[in-house]
């Protein structure tokens, strides 16, 4: 299958009745994703302003790349080489060029396989991507296969939000823990920017301490441009599923994610709103929000993940071990459904004979047909 050039990237193309996706050869970058809506489009993911710009010869490939939602093996990078391990930041699986392998076409929807052999860590990555004929979901699994020893990792997706402060509305399933980062995440004498107070706690998105005084309220997004803030969240509604939603009421239409929390057990929120100003950036990544559903310790790589850090000493796992001999499976569910002017936000999804169902704090009832079951489904 060949590839297209899209926003300075070669891309394999695929699409169902209701979802035309794009993914890029470097890096597996999920985006651009159009869904059909009624006879509304909506396109939830961010391309970096600079996708089609030339980029210095030694700047990552990550991102050159970056866009919508990619797979990170491990997640985060170590500042020193682990156990002589040198990853790129986020792993070759956001890095590398993936290889194609087939996309199948039925009835039913479309079947795209990607498949990559790692080095930095000796072993073999699929990527497997469906969309089905009349569901606005995708459908992501990625089995990592021969590899050995601990490892972080998780899914990166990325939204652009619109340029009206607070018009997306955040929530998730309940929040058992919540952290930001431990340390100064941007460095002023860089030209980076955070406003967050460091090693902070919370159990609530709308009360997160700030750095100088006061609270911020990250349910509520655009806001506070000119800083680039990360905090983890360890959430779980029921003992089968955790979920990640933002709600854009203006515009109609609700992004969420669904995963098995046995196999992502946090949430990292990147929170980028022009805090840096640096290259490539320079304070025009702007309104963007990072909802990454991770086994992970923030971005710091394996090394502090396995070690004892505020998040595993309160019971949480940080990283996942790896055997040769029976390949990690990870299922994840992205999907968006139209909602009226007056949903505000997800409440709670809870699961019903056609997929879930998302419910509003006014009782607003929206149904989106998905299989929910894919989530635990580890037959290759």
């Amino acid at each position: 299958m060949k590839t297209a050039l899209i926003h300075g990237q070669p891309s394999w193309e695929f699409s169902s009745d209701t979802v035309n996706a794009a993914i890029t050869q470097l890096g597996g970058h999920l985006a651009p994703v159009t869904f059909q809506l009624g006879s509304k489009q909506v396109a939830p993911f961010s391309v970096a302003p600079w996708a089609e710009e030339k980029m210095e010869a030694d700047t990552p490939s990550i991102l050159k790349a970056l866009r919508g939602d990619f797979f990170c093996s491990p997640f985060g990078e170590d500042e020193k080489p682990y156990r002589g391990e040198s990853h790129q930041p986020h792993g070759e699986t956001a890095n590398a060029n993936w290889h194609f392998e087939s996309l199948k076409r039925s009835d039913a929807g479309v079947d795209l396989h990607l498949s990559l052999e790692t080095t930095d860590r000796a072993g073999h990555a699929d990527k497997f991507l469906s969309l089905k004929n009349g569901e606005t979901t995708i459908y992501s699994r990625h089995v990592l296969s021969g590899m050995k020893g601990n490892m972080t990792l998780g899914h990166h997706a990325t939204l652009k939000f619109p340029d009206e402060e607070g018009s997306g509305h955040i929530s998730t399933s309940r929040i058992t823990g919540g952290w930001t980062f431990p340390g100064t995440f941007e460095e002023p004498a860089r030209g980076g920017y955070n406003c967050l107070k460091p090693s902070a706690t919370f159990n609530r998105l709308d009360r997160v301490p700030l750095a100088q005084c006061g609270y911020a309220d990250l349910s509520r997004y655009p806001a506070r441009r000119g800083f680039e803030d990360i905090v983890q969240v360890v959430h779980q509604d029921r003992p089968d599923f955790a979920w990640t939603a933002a709600a854009f009421p203006k515009e109609g239409y609700v992004w969420f994610s669904l995963k098995d929390p046995r196999v992502l057990q946090s949430t990292v929120f990147w929170i980028s709103n022009g805090g840096r100003h640096y290259a490539p950036w320079n304070g025009r990544h702007v309104n963007v929000m990072g909802l990454e559903d991770v086994t992970s310790y923030f971005f710091l790589g394996i090394s502090p993940a396995e070690k004892p850090n505020p998040i595993s000493r309160e019971g949480f796992r940080t990283f996942t071990k790896l055997d040769p001999k029976k390949p990690t499976i990870v299922n994840y569910i992205m999907a968006v459904a139209a909602i009226p002017r007056d949903f505000e936000r997800v409440k709670k999804i809870i699961p019903d004979s056609h997929g879930v169902t998302l419910v509003s704090p006014a009782g607003h009832r929206i149904p989106v047909k998905l299989d929910l079951t894919f989530l635990y489904k580890n037959s290759l």
